[in-house]
Formats: structure tokens, sequence, C-alpha cells
């Protein structure tokens, strides 16, 4: 799972949150989304990245509203928390973190992860409000109470579900957190219709279609899709998957030391990855 830990903290340059959200003079209404965004307890590492994951745009398709309570499965270092967490805490919403499951012999970095991102946002509450801790693995129970979420996000983790066989679960714990009616988001690197699908997307592509699949088979309806996260100079055919762009921007196979002596130009050029974006409801 190494690599999956440092994909999920592919943000560790994040600055500490400030003490407080001030409102920025002739900026968005606070409280807003773009607030949210523009806030200045965002690193400019962070904020460099809205340029390809376009965060109020994917928020926006995927129905997010001011009081809503929203689960984000694996969080990662927080990229999406430090925007998702002052937006609900300010409007009287709810943010629940399903971090990795712990007490499975897990990578020791993993679990620091978990701490370090547990500490960062526990120590702000008036910035990021009572944000709610669970887990979510191989045999983890539910991620909150069932029936009380109105939107479940799945931010680009497909893949390492798929190599972890827990992707159907996935799926199943998120229908089950869903009031009816409500929404699961998906971000997901984006696999060519025409290649065949890896059942453990060791590359980090997975195929839309197969995406559909999986939800379908949790009881998930398809709402719609969104070409908010394309990007069409990926082709895709990277040395070390996906992770050879931008952010990660791998030199050398995952785990090993970088390559002083790999051309990175056009994997720069390229950006992040090309991802679909898709919206699915829970029956009513």
């Amino acid at each position: 799972m190494a690599g999956l830990l440092a994909a999920c903290d592919n943000n560790k340059k994040t600055a500490e949150p400030e003490p407080d959200a001030p409102a920025v003079p002739d900026g968005p209404p606070e409280g807003s989304l773009a607030w949210a965004i523009a806030g200045s307890w965002r690193s400019e590492v962070d904020r460099a990245r809205d340029e390809w994951r376009h965060p109020f745009e994917t928020l926006r398709f995927f129905d997010l509203q001011p009081r809503m309570k929203v689960v984000e499965f694996w969080p990662g270092s927080g990229w999406y928390t430090e925007i998702l967490a002052p937006y609900l805490a300010r409007n009287g919403g709810k943010y629940v973190a399903a971090n990795f499951q712990a007490g499975l012999g897990n990578d020791p970095a993993q679990a620091a992860l978990v701490t370090a991102y547990e500490k960062r946002f526990s120590a702000n509450p008036r910035l990021y409000g009572d944000i709610e801790y669970s887990d979510f693995g191989p045999t983890s129970g539910p991620v909150a109470e069932a029936g009380s979420a109105d939107l479940v996000l799945f931010m680009s983790r497909l893949h390492y579900w798929m190599a972890a066989g827990i992707a159907e679960k996935a799926f199943a714990d998120a229908f089950s957190v869903l009031r009816p009616g409500a929404t699961l988001g998906v971000e997901q690197h984006r696999l060519s219709p025409e290649k065949d699908q890896d059942p453990i997307a060791a590359s980090g592509y997975v195929q839309e279609a197969y995406v559909r699949q999986l939800a379908a088979e949790a009881g998930f309806i398809f709402v719609s899709a969104s070409d908010i996260n394309a990007n069409e100079r990926d082709d895709r055919d990277h040395p070390f998957g996906v992770d050879t762009l931008p952010p990660m921007r791998l030199t050398a196979p995952q785990g090993q030391p970088p390559n002083p002596d790999f051309d990175r130009t056009e994997y720069d050029e390229i950006g992040e990855s090309d991802r679909m974006t898709l919206k699915f409801r829970k029956p009513e």
C-alpha cells in the first residue's frame, strides 16, 4: 500500500491552518463556497492545483449545499477537507472524514498520515468545525449513521480500492450512509474506453463504464457525467502510471529512489491526469 500512501499524501507541503478565517476585503462573501476556495488558510501549493481540480465547478456539479452532511472517503492529507470543512462549518453543515481503517497492520507511515490529518483539522474548530472521524477499509463498519448523509465523495481513490479488493465495499458503504435521493460524487483518473480494464488498476486509470457498473451493482442510479476535470493532453501512456504526472511527478517506480536523468518535460507539459467526474443518486 506504499503507493496508496504516497498518492494520498501528495500535499505534504500544505501549510498549517491559520488560527482564524478572516474575511478578505472585496473578496467572495464570507461563508460562500468561493470564500472557502479562496481561503487564506490554503497553501500556495494547494491553490496551484485548482487549475486542474476545479473545486468550485466540481462541488457545484455534485450539488453541494451549505447545510449538508458530507462524507469523504479517504481524504488523504486533506486537499478537499480544507475547502469543505470551513464551508460546512460556517453554514451549519457537517463534514465526515472516513480515513484508512486502523488496526490492520497498516504501514506505519499510513497511520502517521491519519494522525497528522486528525491533529491538523482538530486543532482549529473555529475554522474547520467539529469534524467527525471514522474509517473505511476491508472490515470496517458503517462510516456514519445509515441514511444520514447528503453527499458522499470518492475523489481519485477508486484505483486504490480496486487494488485492495474493496471497491465493491466502498460503493456499498456509500449507499448505506446516504439518505434516499442523496448524491454520490466520483472523480477518477479515466482509462481510454478501448483499453482493457486491469482488475487492480495498477496504472491508476479506470474505465468510466466500470465505475458505472460498480455503482449500479450497489443500487445507485447514474445521473450525469461532466468533463470539468478532463485533460485531452493526457494520453495515459506513462512509465510509472498516473503518478508520473503532477502532482506526484515520479521519475522512478514507486518506492525506488528518484532518477535524476529522467526527462520530465513531456509529462509536466501534460499537467494532471484526465479525470471523469460522475454523479450518482441513491433511489428515493
